[in-house]
């Protein structure tokens, strides 16, 4: 196949070539474990879930994502597990620990299929502090009072990825903390040293410390991707500094390209402005999902192309889950018409359609994976796969069989916005529709029994919990609105 990327190194879309045919290694920086993911998160790793969706419908991929667990310091130099722990009065590894769980319990509650491998920062201590050696010897790290800094001044092409180059920032950084210890104040920590009442702590050549939030990412990418790898993703407000500093350690470290393709995912928004914890606009993974499937966030989440924001608002969702019933009710419809239906062919030579659906959903993927526009064509396809089964003419099951697989690839294994026939939507889809075609039948002999009170009661109780009936000639049929 022919796939492009939008490479964030060189800002141009170009096609891609792993280094091994076949084969695609992707490194995609994960959340700091210190609190409840939110919205913002979601559309980072949901986007990348389909990216890694996507590839594996042709290559062999090996996912690695990270967990960061120590390092990640505030403009203070606290490292923000520490804060927090202090706040909670716990252990740091039990904050970590306790919000690592969260985080990966959104992410299945979300559907996002698991990395290959997800290393903590703590875990991967020795590798940091050899790599930050290296950095030393080759003459691109010093030591001072304890700690370990990169020399910005020290590497030419330090900013090329987000074009910040050293000569042109000002002699200040947002992060204060061991100024006073730095060549340059561009200059970011490898190796901090621990003081007294700090919890963390770690022995290393230069004392006891803990490693800089940026050289985690580089340490766990080369021992389990390789020096040079294929894919670096992850969100647009980390290329400067995080980013940038990973390709300026670890080029200069292992003296070849860091990641061959960079991919950075857009912010979500809320009226425009980035959400986020630090400015109190945020909304929880798990308040999403309190109020809409996990199908219906990946919708609206996949409404805008990765690398570009998404808005939040409340009309958002509700558009998401407007589009997204429509296309799952037609699913259903197709399902439920194949246990009827008549075997063979049935002549409406709705195969040609489905093959052009594929090409269409095909060169929509291929083409920086742009997801909104393969959404928007299961939204065609589904208008004609309506027509089709809302017609007068039976339509066959070798028919409906067949659009019923082109939606569980694409629009499940793909999008992972169409749950199987016996994957639960909500955890309790089977059983939801059971009681459904339960009271379905209820009513059914009600009005046999010419009691139209009762009947219209069901309809009227269903109708308010947001299942629609629709009486035809061939029986009654239900959807969700």
């Amino acid at each position: 196949m022919t796939l492009t990327i939008f490479n964030v190194m060189g800002r141009e879309k170009q096609t891609f070539t792993p280094n091994q045919e076949g084969h695609v290694g992707i490194y995609v920086c994960g959340p700091t474990i210190y609190d409840h993911a939110h919205l913002g998160h979601a559309k980072t790793y949901v986007s990348f879930d389909v990216v890694v969706r996507w590839l594996r419908q042709h290559y062999t991929v090996l996912y690695v994502q990270n967990l960061t667990d120590v390092g990640h310091l505030l403009d203070t130099g606290e490292d923000r597990i520490l804060r927090k722990s202090r706040q909670m009065q716990a252990k740091p590894m039990q904050i970590a620990d306790f919000y690592a769980r969260s985080y990966l319990d959104d992410m299945r509650n979300l559907l996002v299929q698991p990395p290959d491998i997800q290393p903590r920062a703590a875990g991967h201590v020795p590798e940091q502090i050899q790599m930050t050696q290296e950095l030393i010897d080759k003459g691109f790290a010093y030591e001072s009072n304890g700690s370990v800094y990169f020399s910005v001044e020290a590497d030419e092409d330090y900013g090329k990825l987000s074009n910040r180059r050293v000569e042109a920032q000002e002699e200040n950084t947002r992060n204060t903390a061991g100024m006073q210890e730095k060549r340059h104040s561009a200059d970011f920590a490898l190796w901090k040293k621990a003081e007294p009442e700090h919890i963390m702590r770690w022995n290393s050549p230069w004392g006891e410390g803990f490693p800089g939030w940026h050289i985690e990412c580089s340490a766990m990418a080369r021992k389990y991707l390789g020096a040079n790898f294929d894919i670096h993703g992850g969100g647009i407000d980390n290329i400067f500094p995080h980013n940038e500093c990973e390709v300026a350690q670890s080029e200069s470290a292992n003296e070849v390209p860091f990641a061959n393709y960079w991919m950075l995912v857009g912010s979500l928004t809320v009226e425009g402005v980035k959400m986020s914890k630090s400015l109190g606009n945020f909304f929880t993974i798990k308040d999403a999902l309190d109020q809409y499937r996990p199908e219906v966030i990946r919708t609206f989440i996949l409404s805008a192309h990765y690398s570009n924001p998404v808005d939040y608002s409340p009309d958002s969702l509700e558009a998401a889950n407007n589009g997204w019933g429509r296309i799952y009710n037609a699913v259903r419809e197709t399902r439920r018409k194949m246990n009827h239906a008549p075997e063979g062919s049935d002549g409406h030579g709705f195969g040609t359609r489905i093959d052009e659906a594929r090409a269409q959903f095909v060169e929509a993927m291929n083409d920086d994976f742009n997801a909104p526009q393969a959404v928007a064509m299961l939204q065609n396809f589904t208008r004609e796969v309506n027509a089709l089964l809302n017609g007068e003419a039976s339509v066959g099951l070798e028919t409906l069989s067949a659009i019923n697989t082109f939606y569980n690839q694409y629009g499940g294994e793909v999008l992972g916005i169409i749950p199987s026939v016996d994957e639960s939507v909500g955890n309790n889809a089977e059983r939801e529709g059971g009681l459904i075609e339960l009271l379905i039948e209820m009513r059914a002999n009600a009005r046999a029994q010419k009691n139209y009170a009762e009947s219209d009661r069901i309809r009227n109780r269903l109708s308010a919990l947001g299942v629609q009936l629709d009486d035809r000639p061939e029986g009654t049929v239900w959807r969700v609105e």
